[in-house]
């Protein structure tokens, strides 16, 4: 085995060691780790940013928001872990009299599903990375988290991972807990397929996401692989709406298209309606306030080549237009485009149905309703569905709503996708091949549920039981008893 290989094991091996501790840690403990990890990250101070700033070409200001989300999440999940209910108690009291055979005493909870690995996403190097949601979640759950660091921005990556270690120490954790790597694709393969590691959590490309889940599957005991790997997002525009706001709608929707240069996995990649006076005017504005956007540097080479060389794919597609902001010769540029084609045409061209990760969408104008239909029912599965639309297209079209429920992980009325809250309600996650398991989120506090398991204890006595089960609560957590939600 080669040396780096041989050392990466010898950390999951610490990191399984590090399991057996941290399942039996109390929430009061763990959320200290937490907290200190969120202020060990401030203490980074300018140099984070600055470092964040140089690797991805993300503006100061975007990053030190990233920063706050970063170390927000972190004290949510602290709270979360000390209002404890979020163990899911259930007990079932045994009746020892019960006919014709007595019925046994059952406790259930959750409980840590072991070590994880986290692939730090490119495009948020902060809240998305070595300390965002997933590493937050999974470490709350009692999970230790293995990240490996992604390569654009890896000085960040180290620099955020030195500030957990030292929240380890100072918090007392155990060593295994937390480790970060370096490595390409092998090392991604070896971290998915080693023995220890009980779980993956992923944040990128369809390619990468589903390559990590099928070797999943191919081991001796198969893992689960949460990936989220992005989504066109439609946006249906209903006719009242386009007739009330029209100009509006163009502007909201070109500076969510463009912001961040498009490289939201949330960012509205296809904007549907029905061919009319008020579409076609919606389009000239839509297309006109793209074209007075500004290039503006992506988050490397390669991700700006990749969306140079899919929309030069695209335009060579029939029936399909597409303008573009004015070239430059910044290699490092996205250029904002729009792209329009009509319903018919899109039917018949899966390859249009595509995300492109960049500063583009594409119009789809459908000539009917039932065509508009057939659109939401061939596109596969998405982060977010948006509607804009006015009360009376609400009425007129609820059995379209009703259907495109079963597409997407959050339906969004007259807003933006862009924004994703770290709330209790967020659900980030849909449908494959938006994610590979659409029952669960990435960003709000539901995400912890992707790393624990139920776990049931049988006819135990009480000063065997873990605390959120014992008889007297001590937790003073919700618990469901006989079927009744209770303190």
């Amino acid at each position: 085995m080669d040396k780096d290989f041989k050392e990466i094991g010898e950390i999951l091996v610490a990191s399984e060691s590090a399991s057996k501790l941290c399942s039996h840690y109390s929430g009061k403990q763990k959320a200290d780790f937490l907290r200190q990890i969120a202020l060990d990250i401030e203490h980074l101070g300018d140099n984070l940013i600055e470092t964040a700033a140089n690797e991805s070409h993300l503006p100061l200001a975007r990053l030190t928001g990233e920063r706050a989300r970063t170390t927000g999440q972190l004290r949510l999940f602290a709270e979360l872990l000390e209002e404890g209910s979020w163990v899911d108690a259930v007990i079932d009291l045994a009746i020892p009299d019960r006919q014709p055979l007595p019925k046994v005493d059952l406790r259930k909870m959750l409980v840590p599903i072991g070590p994880v690995v986290v692939f730090g996403a490119s495009n948020f190097p902060l809240a998305f990375s070595t300390a965002g949601g997933d590493t937050a979640s999974a470490l709350a759950a009692g999970c230790p988290v293995i990240v490996k660091g992604h390569p654009s921005h890896i000085k960040t990556s180290t620099l955020v991972a030195s500030a957990i270690q030292a929240a380890a120490l100072k918090t007392k954790m155990p060593a295994g807990v937390f480790a970060h790597v370096e490595g390409g694709i092998e090392v991604g393969q070896f971290l998915t397929q080693h023995p220890s590691i009980k779980s993956v959590a992923f944040t990128g490309s369809y390619t990468a996401g589903k390559s990590l889940f099928d070797l999943a599957n191919k081991r001796k005991q198969p893992i689960p692989v949460f990936a989220e790997m992005g989504s066109v997002n439609p946006v249906i525009l209903f006719p009242a709406a386009l007739k009330e706001r029209s100009e509006a709608l163009a502007t909201q929707l070109a500076d969510a298209v463009t912001l961040g240069v498009g490289q939201f996995c949330t960012n509205p990649g296809l904007l549907i309606g029905l061919e009319s006076e008020e579409f076609t005017t919606f389009m000239n504005h839509f297309t006109s306030k793209m074209m007075q956007k500004n290039a503006a540097p992506m988050l490397h080479e390669g991700i700006a080549q990749n969306f140079e060389k899919t929309l030069e794919y695209f335009s060579n597609q029939p029936d399909i237009n597409i303008q573009m902001v004015e070239k430059d010769d910044n290699k490092l540029n996205g250029h904002p485009a729009v792209g329009i084609v009509s319903g018919a045409s899109f039917l018949k061209n899966i390859i249009l149905h595509q995300e492109v990760f960049g500063p583009f969408s594409l119009i789809v104008a459908c000539k009917d309703i039932k065509e508009l239909n057939r659109i939401m029912d061939e596109l596969e599965g998405q982060l977010t569905i948006t509607i804009m639309a006015e009360s009376s297209d609400l009425t007129t079209n609820k059995s379209l709503i009703e259907t495109i429920r079963d597409k997407c992980g959050r339906l969004i009325l007259n807003n933006v996708p862009t924004g994703v809250e770290v709330t209790h309600a967020m659900n980030h996650g849909g449908p494959f091949p938006a994610t590979t398991d659409s029952r669960f989120t990435s960003v709000g506090t539901s995400a912890i549920l992707r790393f624990v398991r139920p776990l049931c204890y049988q006819n135990f006595p009480d000063d065997l039981l873990p605390d959120a089960l014992k008889d007297n609560n001590p937790l003073g957590i919700w618990r469901k008893i006989n079927g009744v939600l209770t303190k």
